[in-house]
């Protein structure tokens, strides 16, 4: 059994950065896929990004450019760097892993594992 744990949620301000961290407990390294998700209120919850099982990242149009995803060799903890923050990327963020399909699109919200999910709020 895979369990997630999300942290490094808090509030920013517009063009600032955050770090989450989600650390995994029993990783599998042939995990098909790892990934981060939100969702604001009253919407459904989109992919972020992913990363495949030979460290390909996948990244939602919305975030390119401006958020980072990564897994270090050797840590069992996923990472999402996020600069240029704006308030459309206030979420409550969850991590994922091993992907029901197989497949690491970002479009894809059907994983067997999710973390609780960590705050992120962005205001002036």
């Amino acid at each position: 059994q895979v369990k997630l744990t999300e942290s490094g949620g808090s509030s920013a301000q517009p063009g600032g950065s955050l770090k989450l961290s989600c650390a995994i407990s029993s990783y599998r390294p042939n995990l098909s896929c790892m990934g981060w998700f939100r969702q604001a209120p009253g919407k459904e919850r989109e992919g972020v990004a992913t990363l495949d099982k030979y460290g390909t990242p996948r990244y939602a149009d919305f975030v390119k450019g401006r958020f980072t995803i990564s897994k270090p060799n050797g840590e069992n903890t996923l990472y999402l760097q996020m600069n240029s923050l704006t308030p459309e990327d206030g979420a409550v963020y969850y991590c994922a892993a091993e992907s029901i399909s197989g497949y690491c699109d970002v479009g894809l919200t059907n994983y067997y594992y999710w973390g609780q999910g960590t705050q992120v709020t962005v205001s002036s």
